[in-house]
């Protein structure tokens, strides 16, 4: 979930550059002068630049060569011998094998901050741009707050053994979790009962691995790459019932609920919603932090009850739904035909008569869309990774007042900030969620005005 800052070019402090290969495993003492914006502390030694992941800004720490590339080089500190005052005690016993959580280490307040540099940097750096006003960041629990997880489960034949847990970072080796402080709560019971119940089926060499979502009910996915025996499945059943939780199995096909009556869900208090999800589909892992990003999203977008509403990438419909309570119309636009789908069952549950929902590639222009011709007041995009740069090259056209961008990657987002002022926009206003608390990974919100 960490991510790396592959775009940064650093330069070393100094040294004589070095053309001879780093190799794995060397141990090397280091001396910490900043943090990267993936968290992990930056040195410099004969004009390499090394990445420790596990250290902090000032500190001395003995480091493990994990990798190098020309002069580049990847480890993870293994002893601080020196400690920053700020390093904390890490509230998990898996911190630093588990991949999951890279910043445990570092207060929370830290993060954040961290995080708002990150944004603030990407925004100056590939844009040319600050705004006109910082937000305080939106924030959450700093635990519990997971409602969604993967278990990576793996057959060692050699061994005999059934390996359950989550990946170490970088790496595909498996690390036994008996606990995640991560999980809510519901979860974290099940996490800490599965790998008895995995161990104990008869034919574990046909799991693959299991996915827990909480909403208005736990469930568990299992993926199976061969059929189970009525022997494992009623023992997946009494599992799922001691632990008030659904049985969704995933083989040949889509992933279905071993109760065709099951529904799984959440809920948008503010705004009386409930949709309607299935596993394997989109949702954001942070429930107390969802509602705010949305209540903050409309806010920051001001829609009118007269106005018409273009929501981009829209999902399930977790903006697009409040927005239909609020306005006139909203056209909601996403690229993947079954989440269309999905949203327009939400819809309809919710008794929304003003939301249309529409399949289309949005890396074409927009313009030429039906649904796009009689242009917009406003405009909501919440794009993956990549971003949504054809969109932000065309979304002038489409004669918006405001935009609001909600992003999971700063990069892109300078990136489209810079084509949105090119459009005639002005960034009006920024700032960070705290959508994954002890990692790296940075999501944000920003408000465009035209003119």
């Amino acid at each position: 979930m960490a991510k790396r800052s592959g775009g940064l070019r650093f330069q070393p402090s100094g040294g004589t550059r070095s053309t001879q290969q780093v190799p794995t495993g060397k141990k090397q003492r280091l001396s910490i002068e900043r943090l990267a914006n993936d968290g992990r502390g930056i040195a410099f030694v004969e004009g390499r630049t090394w990445f420790v992941s596990g250290a902090l800004a000032d500190e001395q720490v003995e480091a493990r060569v994990l990798g190098a590339r020309a002069q580049i080089v990847e480890a993870r500190a293994e002893k601080v011998l020196v400690a920053s005052p700020l390093r904390r005690a890490e509230p998990c016993a898996h911190a630093g094998q588990c991949g999951g959580c890279t910043l445990q280490h570092l207060p929370h307040a830290e993060q954040l901050a961290l995080k708002q540099r990150t944004l603030a940097e990407q925004l100056s750096r590939v844009a040319g741009l600050e705004p006109e006003a910082w937000a305080a960041p939106l924030v959450g629990p700093e635990f519990a707050y997971r409602r969604r997880a993967r278990i990576a489960v793996r057959w060692d034949a050699k061994a005999a053994r059934l390996d359950v847990g989550f990946r170490a970072a970088a790496s595909q080796t498996i690390i036994g979790i008996d606990d995640c402080l991560v999980l809510v709560q519901p979860l974290q019971s099940i996490v800490r009962a599965l790998p008895q119940l995995l161990r104990s089926l008869e034919r574990p060499q046909a799991l693959g691995h299991v996915e827990l979502f909480h909403g208005n009910a736990s469930s568990l996915l299992l993926r199976h790459i061969q059929p189970l025996g009525e022997a494992d499945l009623q023992r997946l059943r009494h599992f799922c019932a001691e632990h008030q939780a659904q049985l969704w199995l995933h083989g040949a096909g889509e992933p279905h609920a071993d109760d065709p009556a099951m529904r799984l869900g959440y809920r948008l208090e503010q705004w009386r919603l409930e949709l309607e999800y299935r596993p394997g589909d989109f949702v954001q892992v942070n429930a107390p932090v969802n509602e705010a990003m949305v209540a903050q999203a409309l806010d920051w977008l001001a829609p009118q009850a007269s106005e018409r509403v273009l929501d981009l990438f829209c999902g399930l419909g977790n903006f697009a739904l409040p927005l239909a309570r609020q306005v006139r119309e909203v056209v909601a636009v996403e690229g993947v035909d079954a989440m269309v789908e999905r949203a327009r069952g939400n819809a309809v549950i919710n008794g929304l008569e003003n939301a249309h929902f529409f399949q289309a590639d949005l890396s074409k222009p927009l313009a030429e869309a039906r649904w796009a011709r009689q242009g917009f007041d406003a405009v909501l995009l919440d794009p993956p990774r990549d971003g949504a740069f054809e969109v932000a090259r065309h979304l002038g056209g489409l004669g918006a007042k405001r935009v609001v961008y909600v992003s999971c990657n700063p990069a892109t987002l300078a990136r489209d900030s810079a084509e949105l002022v090119r459009q005639g926009y002005r960034l009006r206003r920024a700032g960070i969620l705290d959508m994954f608390p002890q990692t790296a990974h940075v999501e944000a919100m920003a408000l465009f005005e035209a003119g």
